[in-house]
């Protein structure tokens, strides 16, 4: 059996990856992928290694340590030996050195577009703006760099419309609170006709958790942003209204989420009652609490206050800005977008 060798960086894995290995995997019986890892790169090697073996999945991803002696193909050839075992037969390159490094493994250099004309795009075009080398990326890898929008607010303050109208405005997907859908299934279970819930911590919990996954599973189907109806921050402080106390569990996953911009929906809009909701007194105070949280993380965010249109225009102008921070006009794509728009929302399983 042919062994194959692909070896780089891949910060991050992107379409020209993809060509190179594809092409690797035509060509041999088996196909060893090594990816090089080193302290000052922001996207750990495993993270890396991972969005390899779910893209490649037929074949063999390994971290090894960037020793940063890029030019000492001898050295580089040793170390490959040492982490496989064996010396491959092959290896793939797009890259002068490919020649040398094949050398010392004693093995024979394939060259594969060298002149990047299969996927005209690298690694460091993707770290600097990686919303425009978008069509470049794999589903796992563009939920890393999706951009992730917040909506949050009190009961009846509009955070749906919110979400759901600036999905259709970027073309991209939303993601609903699952804490109103788990609220709907825990009163049908207990055959409660009216709002109220006998809550535990380990509601709130698995709402912030179910909450959390189905976010990251909807980055992947992003158009460079994500939209989310609330988010494990404003679950915390709903544990907080309804046990009277914090959830360093709930806490915990919330500080390990950041988000680019939160919307923080006023309550100045006429409270309707839907049969489910808590009720108008308690608007004030969370939406108070989500201001006070908001604070103290020194999150990016913007109040959205006054009719549907003054918060639309608001919130519109806010993510416009943070998208051209990161290099991408979103009016500038819309009029030349060579997608067909779409948004959707997603159905909680059961």
């Amino acid at each position: 059996m042919t062994r194959g060798l692909v070896i780089g960086k891949f910060y991050p894995p992107h379409k020209g990856h993809k060509f190179l290995i594809d092409t690797a995997v035509a060509h041999t019986g088996h196909v060893d992928v090594v990816v090089c890892d080193h302290p000052s790169q922001t996207i750990p090697g495993d993270l890396r290694a991972r969005w390899l073996r779910e893209i490649h999945p037929q074949t063999s991803v390994h971290v090894i340590e960037d020793f940063g002696d890029d030019e000492n193909s001898a050295r580089w050839a040793k170390a490959v030996r040492e982490l496989l075992g064996y010396s491959p037969d092959v290896v793939f390159t797009s890259e002068d050195y490919g020649d040398t490094f094949a050398y010392f493994l004693g093995a024979q250099h394939v060259m594969v577009d060298r002149e990047r004309m299969a996927a005209p795009v690298s690694g460091t075009m993707i770290r600097c703006a990686p919303l425009q080398s978008w069509e470049y990326l794999e589903p796992c890898v563009r939920a890393y760099f999706a951009k992730r929008i917040c909506v949050v607010g009190a009961e009846s303050t509009g955070t749906t419309a919110v979400a759901q109208a600036l999905a259709e405005h970027y073309s991209t997907v939303w993601l609903p609170e699952y804490g109103r859908q788990y609220t709907a299934e825990k009163l049908a279970a207990s055959g409660a006709s009216g709002p109220s819930c006998t809550w535990e911590s380990e509601d709130f919990e698995i709402i912030a958790r179910r909450h959390l996954e189905e976010e990251d599973r909807l980055a992947r189907e992003a158009n460079r942003i994500l939209i989310c109806d609330t988010d494990a921050m404003a679950t915390a402080v709903w544990h907080e209204r309804y046990m009277g106390t914090r959830s360093a569990a709930v806490e915990a996953m919330a500080a390990a989420r950041k988000y680019d911009l939160y919307l923080l929906t006023d309550c100045d809009i006429p409270f309707v009652q839907d049969g489910m909701r808590d009720g108008e007194h308690i608007r004030q105070w969370m939406t108070n609490r989500f201001r006070e949280e908001l604070e103290a993380r020194r999150a990016r965010w913007i109040w959205l206050r006054g009719s549907r249109e003054a918060r639309m225009a608001a919130a519109v102008k806010a993510v416009d800005e943070m998208l051209e921070e990161s290099g991408w006009d979103s009016r500038i794509a819309q009029a030349n977008c060579e997608f067909q728009p779409f948004h959707q929302s997603i159905e909680f399983a059961g």
